[in-house]
């Protein structure tokens, strides 16, 4: 039972700050833009601000995550198999891949420094869709815009490092 509550307090290296998040706070972020203030203070009660320390792992590749995260300080490295593909810090988002697409997390997520995110859990943005449709439409639509900027840029690495041989198909 003792080890069992060593490995849940170790596990459990953050907290919840109730504190009230502005919506100023949150204009940074790209997958908020297009949100009036209006819409954002409605979506604030649903947002949980947390703190992790150094050397937390926030998120565990093949584990599951259910929140998107918003950095307001700190920094962050994304590993997938121990390998640095990316890094974070104040005003990127994270986490916002397992929340679209319910699987478990394809990455590691690591706070480099005391870091503080405000989170908005998946049951969160099911609440925003049974709210405000459109909110919900323009956040999702923001989700995709960053995933694909992602996505563009890991195809821009890869094919810098790794040029592809042209193949005749004529």
């Amino acid at each position: 039972m003792n080890s069992q509550n060593d490995h849940l307090k170790e596990n459990i290296c953050f907290f919840i700050i109730l504190i009230m998040i502005q919506p100023s706070d949150l204009n940074k972020f790209n997958l908020l833009n297009g949100l009036s203030e209006e819409q954002i203070e409605n979506i604030i009660p649903l947002m949980i601000q947390e703190e992790y320390e150094p050397g937390v792992k926030i998120i565990t590749e093949g584990k599951p995550n259910d929140k998107i995260y918003f950095i307001t300080s700190g920094h962050v490295l994304v590993t997938i198999k121990d390998v640095v593909i990316n890094n974070f810090s104040e005003g990127d988002a994270f986490g916002d891949m397992e929340v679209l697409d319910v699987m478990p997390a394809t990455a590691s997520i690591n706070a480099l420094s005391h870091i503080k995110v405000i989170t908005i859990s998946n049951k969160a943005l099911r609440a925003i869709y049974n709210i405000d449709v459109r909110t919900f439409s323009l956040i999702v639509m923001n989700i995709a815009r960053e995933l694909s900027r992602r996505l563009r840029k890991m195809v821009e690495k890869i094919v810098s490092v790794t040029p592809i041989e042209s193949t005749d198909f004529s």
